[in-house]
């Protein structure tokens, strides 16, 4: 190797350190495979909590089947695609405030099988399995 090329080579290989380090500890830990304790009871109904920036975070949320159930999806700063979000099966579709609660209800009779939600450019996305 040319030793003027050295410099260089050396920026690329710490370059390449950094952003590989950046992208292992950004991760949430609900990608790494960890259950997340995001659906609890209010009263009667059951609420699942999903945060939207950078994605859908949990990805998949398991919920109790044939309660009515209210699904919160929680923003802060957030400006980037997920910020808008359709769930087909319930006939929801909203642009979300960059920072804030929207709250989704969803019936007894919907809450069954999967629900699924996705991002405007169909990127991210997030299911709730009904058991």
């Amino acid at each position: 190797m040319d030793m003027k090329n050295l410099p260089l080579a050396a920026s690329i290989l710490i370059a390449a350190i950094v952003i590989g380090g950046a992208v292992v500890f950004s991760q949430k830990p609900s990608d790494s495979g960890q259950i997340v304790q995001n659906v609890s009871m209010e009263g009667e109904k059951q609420v699942i909590e999903i945060d939207a920036k950078g994605g859908y975070s949990p990805k998949l949320t398991t919920a109790k089947a044939g309660v009515p159930t209210m699904l919160r999806l929680k923003t802060n700063g957030t400006y980037d695609c997920s910020s808008a979000v359709t769930i087909p099966s319930i006939g929801f579709r909203k642009n979300l405030d960059a920072t804030g609660v929207t709250e989704v209800a969803i019936s007894a009779e919907s809450a069954k099988g999967a629900v699924e939600g996705v991002c405007a450019m169909g990127m991210y996305n997030f299911s709730v399995k009904f058991l």
